[in-house]
């Protein structure tokens, strides 16, 4: 199960580089087209915008996966073990409820979106607002597995330790 689950966000950061590269070259090869051809290709605009898009919430999940979110945990550090515990697991289940009605938004605007063609290139815009499905399932998936490890005992994760101060120098 740990190779599959491997394999899918090895696949996910392939997906972004490959959306990386292509915003890259288009707006890269764009540029030099107008600036020195006079000539621009109009679908390059469009396909480096879905590929932004779809970077930013492939890039959200695997962040979301390696725990790589900003976060302030001074307060839970106070706490108990129990406590800390268990407001970790209320955290993921309350971000469960906010993936869950990420989804349930970008689903609906899937649908409304689904016969409306891009202005240039002509394709479904409900495909532009896919990567929020995407991620809303993907996250979902992702905080359901968080509560269960933390129910069972599982150990608490904390993101690096901050730095000491700085001394002033004298």
């Amino acid at each position: 199960m740990h190779k599959i689950v491997d394999g899918y966000f090895i696949l996910i950061r392939v997906l972004a580089i490959l959306c990386l590269i292509t915003m890259v070259v288009l707006v890269f090869g764009n540029v030099v087209l107008r600036y020195g051809f006079n000539e621009s290709i109009l679908i390059s605009e469009e396909i480096s915008r879905w590929a932004f898009v779809w970077l930013t919430f492939l890039g959200a999940v695997v962040v979301l996966r390696e725990r790589g979110h900003m976060s302030v945990d001074m307060a839970l550090r106070l706490l108990p073990s129990w406590g800390e515990r268990g407001c970790l697991i209320l955290s993921q289940l309350l971000m469960l409820m906010c993936s869950g009605l990420f989804f349930w938004g970008s689903w609906q605007q899937i649908e409304i979106n689904w016969t409306v063609p891009s202005p240039v290139a002509g394709w479904s815009m409900g495909l532009f607002y896919a990567p929020g499905a995407f991620f809303g399932v993907s996250a979902c998936v992702i905080h359901i597995f968080e509560a269960i490890r933390l129910l069972r005992g599982g150990e608490i994760i904390r993101p690096l330790e901050p730095l000491e101060p700085l001394e002033p120098p004298q």
